[in-house]
Formats: structure tokens, sequence, C-alpha cells
């Protein structure tokens, strides 16, 4: 458990948590891609437990934003098809984060993501054509929403970071483009609220923990309605491809920066 009463925050460690903030935002409401960089960012700033549990209200907020503005254009059949097997995937990953501490839990969060990341990229290169699926098949159907589903659920718990798990499945179930985005939308909404009591129980929600987000929140405000119009003067994919090597460089960081962790304990005299 970490006791945020105790955390004394920098000027730059306010400036990175703002820039977190602003690109929560950001991601809600026209760059998706940028949103990896949050979770990874956020674990730099503070113990990786302290700034799952950070983020998550941050993520509530922005959620609002995004429900609104797409209520209308959610498809409910694939929400109701995953949530569920997404709650075993939640309460999965609260049995994880209770074994572990927050060295062992870095690691793990730098692998998801790199994984997330090398998933995405590959379903962009292929066109999702690998994913596409038999729609008049029921058992495949229940399948792909099982393992999905699980997956949405246990990386959304472990990291905030299920948003390539759920572009790769939709994009495989061929939803349009405002389709896709409402249920994107409608889908985390749900989750984050459902990982709420979660993330209370392991203390990694706290009054403390609250109190920072609320000066964060108008950054999530700024970021949201940037994004509405920087997505027009951007280029999506230069952006995304800058995205994707910095996402990669912080998650390599926090694996590789592990191993030299485990390296030096084995040495003589290093040892704990």
């Amino acid at each position: 458990m970490f006791d945020f009463g105790t955390l004394e925050l920098g000027i730059w460690q306010w400036v990175l948590l703002g820039l977190c903030a602003f690109m929560v935002g950001l991601s809600k409401t026209g760059m998706p891609g940028v949103g990896i960089l949050v979770v990874l960012i956020a674990a730099m700033v503070m113990p990786p437990k302290a700034s799952v549990g950070l983020v998550l209200p941050l993520l509530i907020f922005a959620d609002l934003f995004a429900a609104a503005y797409y209520h209308r254009k959610a498809h409910w059949n694939h929400i109701a098809r995953l949530i569920g097997f997404a709650i075993v995937g939640i309460v999965a990953a609260h049995d994880t984060l209770g074994r572990i501490n927050d060295r062992q839990l870095k690691p793990i969060i730098g692998l998801i993501v790199l994984v997330l990341l090398a998933v995405s990229t590959w379903n962009n290169s292929r066109k999702s054509a690998a994913l596409q699926y038999d729609h008049t098949s029921a058992l495949n159907r229940w399948m792909f929403a099982i393992v999905f589903g699980f997956l949405a659920g246990y990386t959304t718990m472990m990291a905030n970071a299920a948003g390539p798990i759920m572009i790769v499945y939709l994009l495989a179930v061929g939803l349009p483009k405002l389709e896709f985005v409402g249920t994107t939308a409608w889908f985390f909404f749900i989750m984050n609220w459902l990982k709420v009591p979660f993330q209370s129980n392991l203390q990694m929600i706290t009054p403390e923990s609250l109190k920072i987000d609320l000066f964060l929140f108008p950054f999530v405000v700024i970021g949201a309605v940037g994004g509405i119009f920087l997505v027009r003067h951007i280029l999506q994919k230069l952006f995304n491809a800058a995205v994707t090597i910095l996402a990669a460089a912080a998650a390599l960081w926090m694996v590789v920066s592990w191993l030299v962790w485990i390296v030096m304990s084995w040495l003589p005299g290093q040892g704990s």
C-alpha cells in the first residue's frame, strides 16, 4: 500500500502529471494512440500501483465527454457480450495486484504495453484481415468475446491499458467509425467505474489521491477540447508513429531497469 499523504511532488512531477491529464482528455476525443503514454509517464512519476489509481478518476472524468458525445452510437450487443468476461479479468487482475509489489508491477506494466503495441502495430499492418471471423458462427462470436473480454478486463485493471485490445476487437467485428468510437467510449465508461471498488480495496485510490486528481481535472478538459481541434490539423499516421516509438522506449526502460536491478541484487555485496 502506498501512502499518498507522504508524497511530495516537485515541479517537474506536477508538470508531467498535468501532461498526463491533458493526454487523457486528448485520447478520448480524437487521438486514442496517446493514451498508452499516460500509463508509462504516470508510472515514472510515482510508484506504479499509486499511478494506476491516480489515473483512473481522470479516465472516468474524461469518459463523461466521450460517452455523452457518442451516446447514440454505441453497439450495446458488443458491450453486453464482452462485459461479463471483462469483469472476470478485473477480478483476476485484482488478485494479481494483491500479491505483487511496486517493483514487480513496473516491468509487468512495461511488458503489457510492449505486447499491446506489438499487437496494435501488427493489426494495423494487416488491416485486421487475419482477425476477421465468421459472424454466422455463435461459437466463434463467443470464443472471440471470451478471449478479448478477459484480456480487456485484466489489462485495464493492471495498468489502465486496454485500449489496443478493444481496438483490435472492434476492428475485427467490422464496426463503422462512429459506432466504433461510441462503443469504445461506453465500454470504458462502464469498466472504469467497475474498477473503482477493486482499486479502492487495494488502497490505490484514496482521499489523498483524489485531492491530486482535483487539481488535474482542468487539464483533462483542456485536452478533451484540444483533441477535437488538433485531430483536424495533425497528420494522424505521423503522430501515431511518434507515440508508438516513445511508448516502446519508455516500456523498454521499465523492463530493462528492472532487469538491471535484478542483476545488481545478485552481485556480491549488493543483495538485500
